[in-house]
């Protein structure tokens, strides 16, 4: 079981004064100048802006229109995580406070320098704009969550004040704005609230005002707390009762740390059971036993569907196995009969788990969960009508023994699957076709089959070109951005990800 981070009210600190903030500002540029030159960021700012271009065309497929994905009894929902929105600050991406503060381990004062700084990977770059930036940048993340097949988010209640809460009020706003049809489920984070029931219902009951927070059909709000067993089932139950005294009935859908120690306990007041899960690739059998479980007990199950999982500041990794993690949590999803996936998470970067289109994966996994997700809601899977490819690879060896930029180095997290060095190529073709592949300088040949298939290559120094061919001509190509390096500043052991339809 993943052990959730105690979850931390990130707010971006600036330092007093006018003049303080010019010089560390300039301070921060330079240093800062010098690491996108030797990572290769200063190339990525521009391709990032230009990967949002090609619209439905970039899938493999055709996704069905929301009509089609919403008439079902099957949700999915994306964790979304209020510290990390588009931006902090309006400002251009080569010097915001993501660039300043959270990529770099000089950042907030050298506060995150033990650990080469808070972040690896940040949200696609907007524009600075106008007006209430704010707002409209919430309004783009609910638009590319609602465009990729998501029903909503499940947005993590770190506090019931200051900027976080503001940030839960202002997307439920902008869910309303953007798509009536696109729900906000309300998760009372239980590692971060320290509040009593009567209190955290009271501010459940001000978030069920908004039109855009989920209710079932029978018009119970969905209540869904992480954590849920840092209570008992009698704390839930004021609660529960205390939203009853504002006349609001409750679906209460717990998101476990520990599903089988808290299941039958937490039934009688249960509507739908959830966990956390873990994000490694070879820890997914107990999945079959909890969807069993949960509906024995009578309640549905939404099931966790993850990418990866690095964090710097907590000295722990997961050994994801390029997209194997991914696959494997949507196939039991799909194969063992969970009602509702969660993807864990939206945006997380401080966890590494983003699905979020991202400075360092375009829209590669959002991209591969909507073909997924179509045949989760649909029952069937989706045909595949342009040949594309996905690279995945690390950036940097695991077997690195340190970072010059970095003391307290990332260890695998006990139970991972073991640490790999591979280039995982990722097709979608509709018919068999001849891959060519170059990794840094080691070609490599293969023969690819119709549909989906996956191809492990050991990892060089450099970067990774792809090429498919069929009958004399190219179907599909694609480069990594970003070299495979074995001296390395900081430690970044993310899977990053590239796709020939973008």
């Amino acid at each position: 079981m993943t052990d959730h981070p105690a979850r931390r009210t990130y707010q971006h600190r600036r330092p007093s004064g006018r003049r303080r903030r010019a010089a560390l500002g300039a301070l921060f540029g330079l240093l800062l100048i010098g690491l996108i030159a030797g990572t290769g960021l200063a190339r990525d700012w521009e391709d990032a802006t230009r990967s949002e271009r090609t619209g439905a065309e970039a899938l493999p497929f055709d996704l069905p229109t929301a009509d089609v994905l919403r008439d079902g009894p099957h949700l999915v929902f994306a964790h979304y995580f209020p510290p990390y929105p588009l931006s902090l600050d309006n400002q251009p991406a080569e010097h915001d406070y993501y660039a300043r503060n959270y990529l770099t381990p000089q950042g907030e004062q050298g506060r995150h320098g033990a650990y080469g700084g808070l972040l690896r990977d940040r949200p696609l770059p907007v524009q600075p704009s106008n007006g209430d930036w704010r707002l409209a940048n919430l309004e783009r993340e609910v638009r590319t969550a609602r465009d990729a097949g998501i029903d909503g988010f499940t947005v993590d209640i770190l506090s019931l004040t200051g900027t976080n809460r503001q940030r839960v009020d202002m997307l439920l706003r902008a869910a309303h704005r953007v798509d009536p049809g696109f729900r906000i489920v309300l998760m009372p984070d239980m590692t971060s609230l320290h509040t009593d029931p009567r209190t955290l219902a009271d501010q459940l009951a001000r978030f069920a005002a908004s039109p855009s927070a989920y209710r079932l059909a029978d018009g119970r709000l969905v209540v869904s707390p992480f954590k849920a067993e840092a209570q008992d089932p009698a704390w839930w139950g004021q609660v529960i009762a205390r939203l009853r005294d504002h006349g609001i009935g409750t679906a209460l859908v717990p998101v476990f740390l520990d599903f089988r120690a808290n299941a039958e306990r937490f039934a009688p007041i249960s509507h739908t059971f959830s966990s956390w899960g873990n994000r490694s690739y070879t820890r997914q059998d107990n999945v079959p036993g909890d969807i069993q479980l949960a509906h024995s007990l009578g309640k549905k199950w939404m099931q966790a569907v993850s990418v990866q999982d690095a964090r710097p500041n907590q000295g722990i990794y997961d050994e994801a196995g390029n997209t194997a993690t991914l696959r494997s949590t949507w196939n039991h999803a799909i194969s063992d009969g969970a009602d509702w996936v969660q993807l864990t998470t939206w945006n997380d970067y401080s966890e590494g788990s983003q699905f979020a289109p991202s400075l360092h994966n375009g829209h590669t996994y959002l991209d591969i969960s909507s073909y997924y997700l179509t045949r989760f809601k649909t029952g069937a899977w989706p045909q595949i009508v342009r040949d594309t490819v996905y690279v995945t690879s690390r950036i940097q060896f695991t077997d690195a023994g340190s970072a010059s930029l970095q003391p307290r180095l990332m260890r695998p997290r006990p139970g991972t699957a073991s640490p790999r060095d591979q280039v995982e190529v990722l097709t979608f073709l509709t018919t068999p076709a001849t891959v060519s592949a170059r990794v840094g300088t080691v070609p490599h040949t293969y023969r690819a089959p119709v549909g989906v298939y996956a191809h492990d290559l050991p990892l060089s120094p450099g970067r990774t070109e792809v090429v498919v061919r069929r009958a004399g001509g190219t179907a599909a190509a694609v480069t990594t951005r970003f070299p495979a390096r074995r001296t390395v500043t900081v430690q970044d052991l993310q899977y990053y990800a590239v796709s020939s339809g973008r």
